[in-house]
């Protein structure tokens, strides 16, 4: 689907970047703008790795999704900011496993909404709300959300390359605690976020990210920092680690090939 399928909506300014439409670019969408492009071209410049970081975090999630879905029995799933739809999207993998599998996407971008309500309005298993995920009780209480999870049973809450969008005051931490609270015993966490042990590269990308979106971002963090966003929680092996070597499909799956910053995280169960 490309932008010229869907109207935009007409509070959206799409001469600002979004994190999105940057990402969408960068796994080779059409759902973007020039704005969108010329940050990530600028971007790349400095941390020549974004993009096949990109790349290597949605196989993550893709991989992920089908391990909680075919291993662990998982048929409930929340993506909390999702962005916009593209290949292998949640709902795609695990209804593979079992087409009776509901997912509930959650982003804050209008686009967003508006592309995901176009592909998944035949689907009466799988929703797109808008709200911000920092908003775990009113994500709760939607009537889609009613609709679609039953947290009686174990569910799968993904906060896959998002966590980096919230600044530090508004509690990343917190957050995953507070929705791993609402979560039945057998429930999952997936968390990843982009790092860097640099830090001229934390401050580089957290400054231009932050001009670049109009401030809709948080911070590039260390892996410290992840550590303790599932403190106190299960970690699935093989623990927390840069994502492209999480449960690697084969020998052959494709590696980060440089570190000045990466996508580090895991799963996580709630007992």
């Amino acid at each position: 689907m490309s932008h010229g399928d869907t109207s935009i909506p007409k509070n959206i300014d799409v001469n600002v970047p979004s994190v999105a439409r940057m990402y969408d670019y960068y796994l080779g969408g059409k759902d973007n703008y020039p704005a969108d492009r010329v940050a990530c071209e600028h971007l790349l410049e400095r941390v020549p790795s974004t993009k096949v970081l990109a790349v290597n975090n949605r196989r993550f999630l893709r991989r992920v999704v089908h391990h909680l879905a075919s291993e662990y029995g998982i048929r409930q799933f929340i993506d909390h900011g999702s962005g916009l739809p593209t290949q292998d999207n949640v709902h795609q993998v695990a209804q593979l496993v079992d087409p009776g599998a509901r997912v509930v996407y959650i982003d804050n971008d209008p686009i967003v909404l508006a592309h995901g309500k176009a592909i998944l309005e035949e689907n009466d298993r799988t929703a797109v709300i808008q709200a911000d995920m920092r908003d775990t009780e009113g994500i709760l209480a939607h009537p889609e959300v009613v609709r679609l999870i039953d947290f009686d049973e174990p569910v799968a809450a993904l906060f896959v390359s998002v966590l980096h969008c919230i600044p530090d005051e508004d509690d990343p931490a917190g957050l995953v605690r507070r929705v791993a609270e609402r979560l039945a015993p057998g429930s999952f966490l997936v968390v990843c976020q982009l790092v860097s042990e640099d830090a001229a590269t934390r401050d580089f990308v957290t400054d231009y990210m932050a001009k670049s979106t109009g401030n809709q971002w948080g911070r590039v963090r260390q892996q410290a920092d992840v550590h303790g966003f599932l403190e106190g929680l299960d970690v699935l092996d093989p623990g927390l680690v840069e994502v492209s070597t999480w449960r690697p499909d084969s020998d052959l799956a494709p590696k980060q090939e440089t570190e000045e910053w990466i996508e580090f995280g895991g799963v996580a169960r709630k007992w």
